[in-house]
């Protein structure tokens, strides 16, 4: 693994692996709350997140909690970078304090590799702009194995805003190393072609009803209107097309899995029916941000 966790890209299937069955320890059973360890008593980490995020940064600082972990959080807003200071020296002023790692969500592609290129302290990136997510991919697959036996041989659809999507990046990273049939789905303008180049074979459709048809899991993303310079595709129409309603799913398995990766934007990218639905595995997801971010920052961390 490298320093830190700054993409799936890098990670091999077998780190991957380790990490999913370590947060699967993490996980609480059913109605019980999370237990607390002291694997990183003494550590401190700091979260610095340049861009807004509730469940990310918020599952962050309390996995790290949970483990024993000391925690400083700091945003945009309320840091010397509202003051017109460099992202280098923000960072190499937070190092000179000497935290144990740091946590960082950027709006620019690429920034936690640069500054791990600056820093001798382990990075995990929490999403760089339209680049990578890692945690997000790997709590999705914590999220899926939780619910099949095997992620291999299974048929997703990645549904929605792929061409500003961290989230879809990183899982098609992830999926590609299990075996797995990927459908790329939304607006032509939303659908990069160069996604087939990150995972040869994976299929690309305009076409909903395509996409969906035989899924064992359905992944909706959220549209970016913060990443484009101008509104993509009509947002009185986007939801005609491309959202997510209770006739798309009677088209997938019997016993689809339907996620999102929030905020969800109900009535623009998913119904409320299927998003409130058995089907729906989006609070799971919640839920398993912790426990991954917890296997993660002790993989990064414990001795």
């Amino acid at each position: 693994m490298q320093k830190g966790l700054l993409g799936i890209a890098e990670l091999s299937r077998g780190e991957i692996e380790e990490i999913l069955s370590r947060a699967r320890d993490f996980q609480p059973p059913p109605r019980q709350s999370f237990k607390r360890f002291d694997t990183l008593r003494g550590r401190m980490i700091v979260n610095v997140f340049f861009e807004a995020s509730t469940r990310t940064r918020t599952s962050f600082e309390i996995a790290a909690k949970r483990l024993g972990a000391d925690t400083l959080s700091i945003t945009a807003s309320g840091s010397s970078v509202s003051k017109g200071e460099s992202l280098v020296d923000t960072l190499n002023t937070l190092g000179a304090m000497r935290p144990d790692a740091i946590v960082m969500r950027h709006s620019a592609s690429g920034a936690p590799q640069f500054l791990s290129r600056y820093l001798p302290i382990p990075i995990v990136n929490a999403g760089d702009g339209t680049h990578e997510h890692p945690t997000q991919a790997l709590l999705d697959a914590r999220t899926i194995l939780d619910r099949r036996a095997t992620l291999e041989g299974l048929r997703i659809a990645i549904i929605g805003d792929i061409a500003h999507s961290r989230v879809a990046r990183s899982n098609i990273y992830l999926l590609s190393k299990f075996g797995v049939s990927i459908v790329l789905c939304g607006p032509a303008s939303l659908l990069p072609r160069d996604m087939a180049a990150i995972a040869p074979g994976v299929e690309l459709t305009t076409d909903m009803r395509k996409a969906i048809r035989d899924a064992d899991v359905i992944m909706m993303l959220r549209v970016q209107l913060e990443r484009q310079n101008e509104a993509s595709f009509p947002s009185n129409e986007y939801f005609q097309f491309f959202g997510l309603r209770p006739e798309h799913v009677q088209l997938a398995k019997p016993n689809v899995i339907v996620m999102h990766p929030g905020p969800i934007n109900r009535g623009r990218e998913i119904s409320s029916e299927v998003a409130d639905s058995q089907r729906s595995a989006i609070l799971n997801q919640v839920e398993n941000g912790i426990a991954v971010r917890m296997a993660v920052l002790e993989k990064v961390l414990a001795p």
